[in-house]
C-alpha cells in the first residue's frame, strides 16, 4: 500500500496463540494522541475488550491499539475483563501512553480463557518491531478465518497538505450489520474534530459495513476504530463544507473497499453478489428489501449454482416487510430483465439467465416502480466450504 499516514508506527508477532504458528498479535502506536471513533457491535453479548474500549473511547483519544486473534475473550466472565486490563496495562508499561488511551481488541474462538502470559509477552516483542513500514504486517496479525490481508488507503488534499488514509480489516465470517461481524482499524494523519469525526464514521458505517452479510451472525467483537492524529498539519475540519467533504469522501472509499474484501472472502465463498434495489419510495424500504435478499440462504444457494430461480428473489422481497405493489415489480440477473410486472418475462431464456449467474461477480437489481430511491448491500453464495469451516472451527 502506497498510501502514507503519519506518525502511525505497527507491528506484528506471532505469541503462541494460534497453533499454526501464524501472527496473533498486533499493535499500533500514534506518535501523538489521536482523535478516537469507534462503533461496536449491537450484540447484547459482548466480548471483554469491546466492554473496555467502549470505556476508553470515550476519553476522544487513543494512542495505541492492541489486538491479537485466535481468542476472542468473549464469555469469559470478570477474568477475561481483567485480562483485557492487563493487556491494555502491559502496553501502558512499553510505550508512553496512558492506560485509558489503549483501545484492545480481541477475535477468535469465544468462550475460552485468554492466554495472557502470552499476550503480554506478544506486547513487549512487537513494541520493539513498531515501525511506520508495519501497517499491514499489523493487518495479517488480526486475521483468523481471513484468507488474505484487507487494506485499502485513500489521499487527500486539505488547504494545500497531503493528507492520507489506510484502513485495515478482518473478517470472513459471522458477517451480518450491525456491524459487520469484524475488527477495523483505520488511521489518518487529517486534523479534524471529534464531532466531524464521528459524523464521518457513523455515515460511511452505514454504506460500508452495514451493507454487507455473509452468513446473518453478528459476532460478540465486532469493532470499528478510526484515529486521526492531526499530524498532516491542515487547517483542523471542525464543519461540514468543503474539507469535511473531501474526507468523507475518502474515508467512504476505503471502507467501502474494505467491506467488499469481507465478503469477497466470505467462508467457503465462490461469487461475489451486489444486490440493488431500486425505484423505492424511500431509502430505508430499498435498504430493508435488499438486504432480505441478500441475507437468503435459497437466493445464495442458486447463486452459487447458477439456478436462474427468480421466484427465490421475489419470495426474498416478500419477507422483507416492505410495503410493495407484485404487479410492478422488475427482476434483472445482470443486465438481463427476467421478471416484469410481477411475472415471468415472455422469451425468458433459461440459458442466458444462467449464464449470468454463472460469473463470479453476480448483480441481481430489483426494481419496486413506486419511487425514486434506491440502495446497495453486498453479499457472497453460500456453498459447501462454509460448512466444512464452521463445523470444525474448534476442532
Amino acid at each position: 500500500m502506497s498510501i502514507s499516514v503519519k506518525g502511525f508506527k505497527a507491528a506484528s508477532v506471532s505469541c503462541g496463540i494460534k497453533k499454526s504458528g501464524r501472527p496473533d498479535l498486533s499493535l499500533i502506536y500514534s506518535e501523538v494522541p489521536a482523535v478516537a471513533s469507534a462503533v461496536f457491535t449491537k450484540n447484547s453479548v459482548k466480548a471483554a475488550p469491546v466492554l473496555l474500549s467502549m470505556k476508553n473511547s470515550k476519553n476522544g483519544c487513543i494512542s495505541a491499539v492492541v489486538a491479537n486473534s485466535g481468542n476472542a475473550n468473549a464469555a469469559t466472565g470478570r477474568e477475561g475483563y481483567k485480562n483485557a486490563e492487563k493487556t491494555a496495562s502491559a502496553v501502558a508499561a512499553e510505550l508512553p501512553v496512558r492506560l485509558g488511551d489503549v483501545f484492545v481488541c480481541s477475535t477468535g474462538v469465544i468462550g475460552v480463557k485468554l492466554p495472557v502470559a502470552k499476550i503480554i509477552a506478544g506486547v513487549k516483542a512487537a513494541a520493539r518491531r513498531l515501525r511506520p513500514e508495519g501497517l499491514e504486517e499489523a493487518a495479517r496479525g488480526i486475521m483468523t478465518t481471513d484468507t488474505f490481508i484487507k487494506t485499502a488507503g485513500a489521499g487527500l488534499k486539505l488547504g494545500g497538505r497531503k493528507c492520507g488514509i489506510f484502513g485495515m480489516a478482518k473478517g470472513s465470517g459471522m458477517i451480518h450489520p450491525d456491524l459487520a461481524t469484524m475488527l477495523c482499524f483505520i488511521l489518518t494523519d487529517v486534523s479534524i474534530s471529534k464531532q466531524m469525526l464521528d459524523a464521518a464514521l457513523r455515515a460511511c458505517v452505514k454504506e460500508s459495513f452495514n451493507s454487507i452479510t455473509v452468513d446473518g451472525d453478528t459476532s460478540t467483537n465486532d469493532t470499528a476504530l478510526c484515529l486521526a492524529n492531526g499530524m498532516a498539519g491542515n487547517k483542523p475540519v471542525k464543519s461540514s463544507g468543503s474539507g469535511y467533504n473531501a474526507f468523507l469522501k475518502a474515508l467512504s472509499s476505503v471502507m467501502v473497499s474494505l467491506a467488499k474484501q469481507i465478503v469477497r472472502d466470505g467462508e467457503g465463498a465462490s461469487k461475489f453478489l451486489e444486490i440493488e434495489v431500486k425505484g423505492a419510495a424511500d431509502e430505508k424500504t430499498a435498504r430493508a428489501a435488499a438486504m432480505a435478499i441478500a441475507k437468503s440462504l435459497l437466493v445464495k444457494t442458486a447463486a452459487y449454482g447458477g439456478d436462474p430461480n427468480w421466484g427465490r428473489v421475489l419470495s426474498a422481497v416478500g419477507n422483507s416487510g416492505v410495503k410493495f405493489r407484485e404487479e410492478r415489480i422488475k427482476i434483472f440477473f445482470g443486465g438481463l430483465k427476467v421478471v416484469s410486472g410481477g411475472t415471468e418475462l415472455k422469451g425468458f431464456s433459461e440459458k442466458k439467465a444462467h449464464l449470468a449467474l454463472a460469473e463470479k461477480e453476480v448483480r441481481i437489481t430489483v426494481d419496486l416502480g413506486a419511487g425514486k430511491k434506491s440502495a446497495k448491500v453486498w453479499t457472497c453464495d453460500l456453498t459447501e466450504g462454509y460448512i466444512k469451516i464452521n463445523a470444525h472451527y474448534r476442532t
